[in-house]
């Protein structure tokens, strides 16, 4: 799989695909170029169904992403026009992340910081370990924090702690990250690849097309009334109770045996 970076790596087996963020002298900060590549690494993984699963995770010991690389900042988001270029790739990525319809994994270790929670926040299951960090520092920067990242921001955490986040641009430790709901899990660092392979096995075994209706189901529950779609959702369900896999999880269950899903 070839992206736009050759900062962002993907790998794929049995079901599960892999993004890393592979700018490690930088702790893993975003360029535009990773930006675009992350984009190009999402649709190729939605467009393949041998993949149920995806991680994301950051290459070296020291960051899971720790935000846009700002030493490009004077070349490419220096005046408006750039930041409008800028933005459009930043948005596109994003865009990719809030529709992919696989579960999403985060495997954080380190600082999860601007960017890089941004990309964590729109992962369905972030798993970190004991000491990782997470901010935003806009306001240390004097950057403005798009709606669209706010929004998925305050889905996770709730408006008041959103606000804490954003205002203060402080860095959050792993035990209040836990405690507002901004993370699913902490695991030490010995621990954190095996549990995210687990967890990862443990939903690529699950039916897909249910996985499927449920993260459509919960995104459109969290859409702002008047533009979620019910129907969208009921038509999933409705593709469930006629799948092939439903047939096989019955007679799995009365067999007394682990079904094997295809996603059909």
């Amino acid at each position: 799989m070839s992206t736009a970076s050759t900062k962002i790596i993907t790998k794929s087996e049995q079901g599960i695909g892999s993004i890393i963020f592979n700018n490690p002298e930088r702790h893993n900060a975003m360029s535009l170029d990773m930006w675009k590549g992350l984009a190009d690494a999402l649709i190729q993984f939605k467009q393949d169904q041998s993949i149920r699963v995806v991680i994301m995770t950051g290459a070296g010991e020291k960051a899971f992403v720790s935000g846009a690389d700002i030493s490009e900042f004077e070349k490419k988001r220096a005046s408006q026009e750039q930041r409008g270029d800028y933005e459009k790739v930043f948005d596109l990525a994003l865009g990719e992340l809030s529709t992919f319809d696989k579960p999403l994994i985060a495997m954080i270790k380190g600082y999860c910081i601007g960017g890089g929670l941004a990309i964590a926040a729109n992962a369905d299951i972030r798993i970190a370990t004991e000491d990782s960090s997470f901010g935003i520092p806009a306001a240390k920067l004097g950057l403005g924090y798009g709606f669209d990242a706010i929004k998925q921001l305050s889905s996770i955490v709730g408006p008041s702690h959103a606000k804490d986040i954003l205002f203060s641009a402080r860095f959050l430790k792993t035990d209040e990250a836990l405690r507002i709901g901004l993370i699913n899990f902490v695991v030490s660092r010995d621990e954190l690849s095996k549990t995210v392979a687990d967890y990862a096995n443990t939903l690529v075994a699950n039916a897909p097309l249910t996985i499927k209706a449920i993260k459509a189901a919960v995104t459109e529950v969290i859409k702002d009334p008047g533009q979620n779609s019910p129907e969208y959702v009921e038509q999933l369900v409705l593709d469930c109770f006629d799948s092939d896999d439903y047939k096989e999880g019955r007679k799995a269950f009365m067999e007394k045996r682990k079904p094997t899903f295809k996603g059909s």
